[in-house]
Formats: structure tokens, C-alpha cells, sequence
């Protein structure tokens, strides 16, 4: 439906008399429309309203209505209107405002020329609507289609659940066109620009047409297009469809650190390529995404069609594939970790946050609600994940929709220690550990690049009464007759003596891509007592989500500890050693387990992110408006070695249309590069430029840079 209407549109009616009523041009006043809806944003000439809105149109008639002539709109939507589902509205042009349906009403007729004022439901579907004008003259009628519209929440308007009543908040949240993610771990939170584009060419079109392609929609159109008056049935359709794990949705996901038939996830800049490419492909998955990739188009998705959006991310954030608010984490006695069970806790997991009333739960659960697209889970057959009230994952209340459980344990999960033997296949539990998942959990701040941290808005501080309290009456909700103490206080499996050694890993220097990782293990004995310590360690290069990819160091060593006595032992891991098996995410696991005799294992566990090199971007000129600027881009190649295969890629909404992709000649060891390029900003105000430089050796370096863009 996506036609544009030039606002000179003749329209051609059957003749019934010789005098049959017809109207001879229609004037949408798409750019006043569009700015008293707050759609001035959107490239492209659609008419885009927000729904419980009055809009404006006039249009002439080839005479005057005579006695006995009436004129009346339709407004449909979807395959199948119907006036029963609310998706098709029959309403006459009257003198007065209308109630709170679908109303016209006539401003003002002057020489057969008709304004009109034209107002929808506050509960409205969403999508591309039909407005046709229906003739009866003489006991005839005649249907003539004046055009189409696009309709969309309204953050704007009290009435509508989506509300947003704090104007910087929603400027954020729906307006903003550019966002930042934070990743990492929780040790080194690091970020990363995002570009969401939702008000980019064809972008809202596309973010419509995946309600299209959705299941619902194919099973039973008329139902799924009458249900988008909702935002939680929208929100949830669409935590669906940005994932292709059911439906041909839009992004396929990849956590196996090999990305053949496909783009590394680190190098998109944003969710603008991805959606165009979803829809040149012939709406098939486009490969590959990660968490944040999923949370970054969803949220471009959630703020094109209005509900107000945020991307959340999560650190130590747990998988808990069995409701029973813990993960288990296994290693072996060689100190290797052990991929056993479904159970993960992730470095970082990002999700999405939508701001909309809960009126089937009741008004304590309005405000912010999680929804997921990253595809962890299952949820009613498909794998979706929200909208999940973060009131109720604060409150425990894991009996509310919609997968409150699972949401719960990503922020809240217990994390259980066990040592596995190959051999035996047996396990036993090594420690409990009820504060660490779920830390840190950060989203940008409102008008600026600053972190915020959200922590305090899903669960009470760690070790505090409450935390317990709530942890318990979740547990209690998911397993009425479980007994708590064996979750809460540490299992009786094992002897609850405290452990006689302590150990640490400390960063000793610099850690960089190219450059040999040094850490100290620190042990230390606790008694009075002399201490004999096996020590088995390993080092592993791994995917953000815990997967482990290589082996690239291990050592074992025995050490004697006086009472009280402190010890150092150096590790060393070479960059011949890492180079071949680091992925895009640099993350390095270090585990040791140290074993004293008769005694319970101690694990020792440090998850380290190695830096790239940097990117520095330089704006060589003043940026105005339509007006070519220049930027150049500086690498230095720190390895001994020389780097290939580079490519720049640099997107930014207002600032270039689609995005740039450019060769880099190869580098010399220690080689400098400096490459220039242009960029033809189209919006004024501060936009962000982000680039992707990516090579052989470093699969994803990332560089972003607020440009203020002048008239």
C-alpha cells in the first residue's frame, strides 16, 4: 500500500447522472499533518498520523451536494475490514466533533471546496489504513478511494497506553534516531554506537510489513490486524519476528564464533542494513545477529511504529533453561570449563525495554516492560520473550505474563559451582554464589552518552532482606513445595566448611589484541595451618555468551603455603598462542582450580576483554546542511605482521543515505592509515557517525562520533 499521494490527486468517479457528484482534486496537507503528529521526522511523502489525532484534508467537489445527497468516509484496514473487528468505520461528515470512534467533521465549504477534520479512535489499530469517500445521490452510491494514510501509536496523547508524559523521555525514546550499547563485562563495561534509523526511507513500511509475515497474521489475518490497537500484542508479535527462528523473521542468530555464509554480527553499525537487506532478500533471515544485534533492530522496530524504547543490557546475565532460579556451572578438576547442561550465565545479555500501561495486570505493573527478541526460549510455542513488567520482576511476581520466570533468573539466578569428573560421570556441588548475576545493568541516559544505571529498578540490593524475601516468594510461586534452604544458604550435599586458600586473578600490564596477556594468581592461605595447593589452570578463548571456541594455554603446578602466607604465580599467554582462536569479542577465560587435600575445590575464574587498537575519526570541515563534508579516519596496525582484507564501513542517519563501504589497502607491520572519505549530511542538530573498520586480524574495531550539523 505503500503509494505516495501527491496532493494534486484526481480522482476519476463512475458517472451515474450527467451531473454525478465527484471530487476533483484532494489536498492532504501532508507536511502540516505531519507536524502537528510528530512525524515530521520520517523521510518519504506518506501521510503518517498518530491515532486519537485530528487531521486535516480538504478536498473540491464538481458542484454542491443537492437535497437528498449525502457524503460519508470509510477508513479500513488490513484484508478483511470489518466494522465488527473495529477495522473498517462508516462516518459521516457532520457539523460537530465526533465521540470516540471514527469522526469527521466539516471545518468549512467555499465554492465546493470541503475541509474537513478528521479524527481516529485512541484505540486504534496501527498500519496502513484506506480512507475512500461514499457517495448516495438519488438511491444510488458511488465509492471513490481518496488515498492512504500510515497511523501509529500516540505517546503524545494521555489517552493512548502508550503515554509518555516527560517530554525529554520521549524525545529519547521514540525521537532519537541513535543510540549506544553497552557490552563488555562486567569488570570493563565498554560501548558501542548504535544506529536505529526507524525514521530512515522505507524503513517504517518495512517495520509494518514484518507484522505481515508474522505468524499470527498468516494464521488469522482479520484477528492479528484488529489486535494491533495493542501495544503489548504488538510488542510481543514483533519480539517474535526480529528473531527468524519461527517465521522468517528478520535476523538469524550465531553465537558458534565461525560466521561462513555470513557477516560477523560485531560489524553492523545498526539496524537500517540489516532491515533493507531483510526485505531485498525476498524477506528471508538475514545473518548473522547476537543479542545486542536483536535489541538494537527491535528497538528501531518499537520507535518507528511509536511505543516508546530503550535497549537494556545486563551483565553476568544467567540462562536458567529449567525455572529453578539457578544456573549450574560446571568445570572439570583439570581447571578446564565444561559446557554441560543447557545452563549458561552470559558476559553481558542486552534486551529491549518498552514503555506502555499493563491493563490486563493492573496499573503497579504499568511503566517499563522487558521484551526480548534474542532467541533463548520458547514461549508459547514460539521463541519470543515479553512483554515482562519490570515491577513484577522486582516484586518476584513470576506468576504474571509474560515470562516473568525466565526474566527473573536472567537479573536474580543463584549461581551453583560443580566440579565434573569425565571419567566417573559423576559431579559434585562445589559452592554456591547468590550476588553476581545480574549486576550493573545499564541503558543510555536521556539526552546524553552517559551510562545509567538501572540495577535498582529490577531487584532490591543484593544481599539485602528483601532481595531474599523476593527471591524466595519466586521460588515459591515456580515450586509451591520446594524446601528454600537449599538454594538460599548452600547445599548440605557438602560439608559447609569455609575453604582454607583464596584465590584471585590480577591484570598485570596492558591488555591488547597483539600483545601477550600477563596475570598474576594470587592464592592465599586463610589458616594457621601449613597448606600443600595442586593447581590446574586454563585459558580458553571464548564468545561473549560463554561459548567456549579454543584451548590456547594450560599449567599445573603445586605450591606449599606457610600459615597465613600470601604467594604470587605469574601467567603468561603468548599472541602466537590466542591469535588464531580469538574471536570478535576478544574475551579470554581463565580458570584455575586449586585443590588442597580432603578439602572441597577452590575455582578461581577471571573473564578478560582484550582492546583493540584504535579508530580515530576527525571531521575536516564545517557541517552544514546539503553541504559535502569531509572525514578522515586514522589506524595504526600495532602487530609486528601485516593486515589485509580491510574494510570501512560508515553509516549514519541524517548525515549519508544508506551507508559507505571502502576498501583499505593493506598495511605494513606498524603502518599508519589515514583514510578520507565524504559524507552529505541532510538533517541539522547532532547526529552520530559510525564506522566498522575490519581486517584479518581484527575482525571488528569500532569508532563513533557526535557531529553537529548546522542549517
Amino acid at each position: 500500500m505503500g503509494n505516495s499521494m501527491g496532493t494534486e490527486n484526481r480522482i476519476s468517479a463512475t458517472l451515474f447522472s450527467l451531473t454525478a457528484l465527484q471530487p476533483l482534486n484532494i489536498n492532504w496537507q501532508i507536511s502540516a499533518n505531519r507536524r502537528v503528529h510528530h512525524t515530521d521526522k520520517f523521510y518519504g511523502q506518506d501521510l503518517i498520523l498518530r491515532r486519537g489525532q485530528p487531521f486535516s484534508l480538504s478536498f473540491s467537489l464538481n458542484r454542491s451536494l443537492g437535497s437528498g445527497e449525502s457524503l460519508e468516509l470509510v477508513a479500513s484496514t488490513g484484508p478483511v475490514p470489518s466494522e465488527s473487528a473495529r477495522t473498517k468505520a462508516v462516518f459521516p461528515l457532520s457539523g460537530g466533533a465526533g465521540g470516540g470512534g471514527w469522526s469527521a467533521q466539516l471545518v468549512s465549504n467555499q465554492n465546493n471546496t470541503l475541509n474537513i477534520s478528521i479524527s481516529s479512535p485512541v484505540n486504534a489499530p496501527i498500519g496502513w489504513y484506506t480512507l475512500n469517500a461514499q457517495l448516495s445521490s438519488q438511491g444510488n452510491r458511488s465509492a471513490m478511494k481518496l488515498g492512504s494514510f500510515i497511523l501509529l501509536f500516540n505517546p503524545w496523547l494521555q489517552a493512548d497506553g502508550v503515554f509518555m508524559g516527560n517530554q525529554a523521555e520521549r524525545e529519547e525514546y521514540v525521537q532519537q534516531d541513535a543510540g549506544i550499547i553497552y557490552v563488555g563485562s562486567a569488570n570493563r563495561i565498554s560501548m558501542v554506537g548504535w544506529n536505529f534509523g526507524q525514521f530512515e526511507e522505507n524503513i517504517l513500511d518495512i517495520c509494518l510489513s514484518i507484522l505481515d509475515h508474522s505468524l499470527n497474521f498468516r494464521r488469522d489475518p482479520a484477528t492479528d490486524v484488529a489486535r494491533r490497537n495493542d501495544p503489548k500484542y504488538v510488542s510481543r508479535v514483533m519480539s517474535a519476528m526480529v528473531n527468524g527462528n519461527d517465521d522468517n523473521g528478520v535476523l538469524s542468530g550465531n553465537w558458534s564464533g565461525t560466521y561462513t555464509g555470513g557477516v560477523d554480527p560485531r560489524i553492523w553499525n545498526g539496524s537500517v542494513e540489516i532491515l533493507k537487506l531483510w526485505k531485498s532478500s525476498g524477506f528471508k533471515p538475514v545473518k548473522f545477529g547476537q543479542c545486542w544485534v536483536f535489541a538494537g533492530t527491535l528497538n528501531t522496530v518499537l520507535r518507528s511504529l511509536g511505543i516508546p524504547s530503550r535497549v537494556i543490557t545486563n551483565f553476568n546475565s544467567a540462562h536458567d533453561t529449567d525455572r529453578n532460579l539457578s544456573v549450574d556451572v560446571y568445570y572439570d578438576s583439570s581447571g578446564a570449563p565444561v559446557e554441560r547442561g543447557s545452563d549458561s550465565v552470559w558476559n553481558f545479555h542486552v534486551w529491549n525495554e518498552s514503555w506502555f500501561v499493563r491493563t490486563d495486570l493492573g496499573s503497579a505493573f504499568n511503566g517499563w516492560q522487558v521484551l526480548d527478541a534474542t532467541p533463548q526460549e520458547r514461549s508459547q510455542g514460539v521463541f519470543q520473550c515479553g512483554p515482562t513488567s519490570v515491577n513484577a520482576v522486582r516484586e518476584g511476581d513470576v506468576n504474571l505474563e509474560f515470562d516473568t520466570p525466565f526474566v527473573f533468573a536472567e537479573v536474580n539466578a543463584d549461581r551453583i559451582t560443580w566440579i565434573y569428573d569425565a571419567v566417573t560421570g559423576t559431579q559434585k556441588q562445589n559452592s554456591t554464589d547468590t550476588r553476581t548475576v545480574g549486576i550493573y545493568i545499564s541503558t543510555k541516559a536521556v539526552g546524553s552518552n552517559s551510562r545509567m544505571d538501572v540495577t535498582e529498578k529490577y531487584k532490591y540490593p543484593e544481599g539485602s532482606r528483601e532481595e531474599r524475601r523476593v527471591f524466595e516468594k519466586a521460588l515459591g510461586k515456580l515450586k509451591p513445595n520446594a524446601s528454600f534452604g537449599a538454594t538460599s544458604a548452600g547445599s548440605s550435599e557438602r560439608e559447609n566448611r569455609l575453604p582454607s586458600i583464596s584465590g584471585v586473578f590480577k591484570v598485570n600490564g596492558v591488555l591488547a589484541v597483539g600483545k601477550e596477556v600477563n596475570m598474576l594468581l594470587q592464592l592465599k592461605n586463610l589458616t594457621q595451618d601449613m597448606k600443600t595447593v595442586t593447581v590446574n589452570m586454563t585459558a580458553w578463548t571464548i564468545v561473549y555468551n560463554g561459548t567456549l571456541v579454543h584451548e590456547v594455554w594450560k599449567d599445573s603446578i603445586t605450591i606449599s603455603l606457610d600459615p597465613e602466607e600470601e604467594t604470587e604465580y605469574p601467567v603468561k599467554i603468548s599472541y602466537a598462542q590466542y591469535e588464531k582462536y580469538l574471536k570478535a569479542d576478544n574475551m579470554i577465560r581463565t580458570t584455575a582450580v586449586c585443590q588442597v587435600t580432603d578439602e572441597a575445590e577452590v575455582v578461581v575464574a577471571r573473564d578478560i576483554i582484550l582492546d583493540n587498537p584504535t579508530l580515530t575519526l576527525q571531521v575536516l570541515d564545517e557541517a552544514r546542511v546539503q553541504k559535502p563534508v569531509n572525514v578522515q579516519m586514522l589506524f595504526s596496525n600495532p602487530l609486528d605482521e601485516p593486515v589485509k582484507d580491510c574494510i570501512l564501513m560508515v553509516e549514519g542517519s541524517g548525515l549519508l543515505r544508506g551507508n559507505l563501504k571502502i576498501q583499505v589497502p593493506t598495511l605494513r607491520p606498524k603502518e599508519r592509515s589515514r583514510v578520507r572519505f565524504e559524507i552529505l549530511p541532510t538533517r541539522s542538530g547532532t547526529k552520530q557517525l559510525l564506522v566498522d573498520f575490519s581486517c584479518n586480524k581484527f575482525p571488528a574495531i569500532k569508532a563513533m562520533l557526535s557531529i553537529d550539523v548546522a542549517e
